[in-house]
């Protein structure tokens, strides 16, 4: 009695003439299944529950027949095709009740490991089923899921699996639609259970460590060859095989140790140093001996421990100052102590002078049990001018075994502070402060220094270059050297002015040995000239002369120019020459050039003397 749709005919005869326009509907194939109403044309279902699993298609004959008219009962037909629709009213169903697996215990987590599958006739997704593993033993080492394409239940492994542990498993798979009619609820439950069974298989296993991880501990300085720790690796299998381990070699470091490859006991293989390195990280191999190829491996951490080897020191600074009206018992330094070596928990430093410097009234160190520790004023003031630096001697010991200890000097310098203990200078600087000067003017001060001084050293040098090329002289010819005189002659008397030993006859300078080209130390005396002879002629004269200066080491230079000639007519001495004198040599008074000054010198001493004048005898 379920609608399934609707026909309607039409006739086109009068409505209003008779019955011929009256239209009645009948199925003329299509029973059991449908049925239809004579006057309205509705089919519905006619058997109850039609399975679409069982028929999904039906093609159904109506006829629609008209009820008189003078041709009586005309009628027409037409094919109706129902197709079922699936509804989700079947609920799926595994072929059997249990399943059996067989898996290798060497299978890896999240592999499949097996497949279900269970049945549900419905089509699309009312046929879509979802499964779930019923908690209870064994099924918590495994997982399940449905394959989309198949709808089948893929079982994947959650944990190892291990056949010396345990051998076989048993637990229950649900199947379930996922899609529920609730119109259907009343049919049944939409789901089904199934039991599975998983035989381990027992496989050839690389060896089990005892743990996954190893930690050992080693003190520094240890001897080479000293045991450590040991590793521990067995085969589970049923035919056990002996082990055999091996460092795995990845660094320089991994040779610190070495292990027994039976034993699997780790030793030390150099000299440890915590300060260089204070914890090792390599990996141990294990392999069975009956095959080789099957290896498991364990990480090992190895941490060295400290060894009290280093003193404590003094944590910076290692200066600290103190004020020139600073009272006793007044803390100008708090100090810490650090230690090279890994201090351990509870670790104790304390300090204290020095046994030299105890029984000075200057300092002292105040131990505040605390790891740390004051330095205090023994004095109401110190003194700049005094002393300006103090070192205070510190003994620092800690609690380690062996104890070390060790003395650290801490210099204290002396500054001005105003009353509030505020440092207003130190150092050198506060020698200057008190005449105005400033840091800045002390830098200029030793700017103009150092400037000055390096003027004084390039003067000097210059200086000693500039001699050095003036002397400078070739040994085998000394006329090559050309030397300058911008001075101004002196005229005759002038013979001392400089020295022609260079542009002499070398000849002449080697019988002479005497230096040209200084002024000589010997005093000079005044030149003997023979006395003028008379009717001496001016070529006799000038030949003498030029004699004398040639072999006058005292003479004036070749570029002196001594004139013998006739005096000009402009003089006013008149001519000084007899050479066309009308008068004798004896009628002539010489006296008076003696009267005239030094460059008439010579022609006083010439003519002074009385001597004969023949004037004939003059060329």
């Amino acid at each position: 009695g379920a609608y399934v749709l609707q026909v309607k005919a039409t006739d086109a005869d009068d409505p209003t003439y008779g019955n011929s326009a009256r239209v009645v509907y009948s199925i003329l194939q299509g029973q059991p299944y449908f049925s239809i109403d004579p006057k309205t044309g509705v089919i519905r279902t006619a058997l109850p529950n039609m399975d679409r699993e069982v028929k999904e298609q039906y093609q159904v004959l109506i006829q629609a027949k008209d009820m008189g008219g003078q041709l009586g009962g005309l009628a027409g037909t037409t094919t109706v095709n129902i197709t079922l629709t699936d509804v989700n009213d079947n609920p799926p169903r595994f072929p059997k009740s249990i399943f059996h697996l067989k898996v290798p215990e060497s299978s890896h987590v999240g592999s499949a490991i097996g497949r279900i599958r269970a049945v549900d006739p419905d089509f699309g997704k009312n046929a879509e089923i979802e499964y779930s593993i019923v908690p209870g033993d064994g099924g918590n080492l495994f997982d399940i899921t449905t394959d989309e394409n198949t709808q089948e239940g893929v079982i994947k492994l959650k944990k190892p699996l291990d056949f010396e542990t345990k051998k076989a498993y048993t637990f229950k798979v649900e199947a379930s639609n996922l899609h529920l009619d609730h119109r259907f609820q009343s049919v049944g439950p939409f789901k089904d259970t199934a039991t599975v069974k998983i035989n381990v298989l027992d496989m050839d296993e690389p060896p089990v460590f005892s743990k996954p991880m190893y930690t050992m501990e080693v003190y520094e300085d240890t001897p080479v060859g000293t045991i450590i720790g040991a590793v521990t690796a067995q085969d589970l299998d049923a035919g056990s095989s002996s082990v055999r381990y091996f460092i795995d070699w990845k660094n320089d470091v991994d040779s610190y140790f070495t292990i027994d490859a039976t034993e699997g006991t780790i030793a030390t293989n150099e000299l440890l140093d915590r300060e260089s390195t204070a914890q090792y990280n390599f990996s141990i191999i294990a392999s069975k001996v009956s095959n080789p190829l099957l290896t498991s491996k364990v990480n090992v951490i190895i941490n060295v421990l400290d060894v009290n080897e280093f003193p404590p020191e003094i944590s910076v600074p290692y200066e600290t100052s103190v004020c020139e009206n600073a009272k006793p018992g007044q803390v100008i330094q708090i100090v810490t102590a650090a230690d090279k070596d890994l201090s351990p928990a509870g670790q104790r430093f304390s300090f204290r002078l020095s046994p030299e410097a105890s029984n000075k009234p200057n300092f002292t160190v105040h131990d505040y049990r605390n790891n740390t520790a004051g330095i205090e004023t023994r004095r109401n003031g110190y003194s700049r001018r005094q002393q300006e630096l103090y070192f205070l001697p510190v003994v620092i010991e800690d609690s380690s075994y062996p104890v070390q200890s060790s003395t650290n000097t801490m210099t204290i310098r002396v500054c001005r502070c105003d009353s509030d203990g505020t440092i207003l200078s130190c150092n050198m600087e506060a020698i200057f402060l008190p005449v105005g000067l400033s840091t800045g003017a002390l830098i200029a001060i030793l700017l103009c220094i150092v400037i000055l001084l390096v003027i004084v050293v390039l003067y000097v040098a210059l200086r000693r270059q500039k001699k050095k090329d003036t002397l400078m002289t070739s040994k085998e010819d000394i006329r090559d050297n050309v030397i300058h005189y911008d001075d101004e002659g002196g005229g005759e008397e002038d013979t001392q002015a400089f020295d022609i030993g260079a542009l002499r006859n070398p000849k002449v300078i080697e019988d002479n040995k005497i230096r040209r080209d200084i002024k000589p130390d010997t005093l000079r005396f005044p030149r003997q000239r023979p006395p003028v002879e008379d009717n001496t002629d001016i070529r006799d004269f000038i030949n003498q002369r030029l004699q004398e200066n040639d072999v006058d080491p005292t003479a004036p230079p070749y570029d002196s120019l001594a004139t013998y000639a006739y005096e000009g007519n402009g003089s006013v001495a008149e001519s000084l020459s007899s050479i066309d004198s009308l008068t004798t040599e004896a009628d002539q008074d010489y006296d008076y050039l003696s009267d005239w000054g030094p460059r008439f010198k010579i022609l006083a001493d010439m003519f002074g003397e009385e001597e004969s004048y023949n004037p004939d005898k003059v060329t």
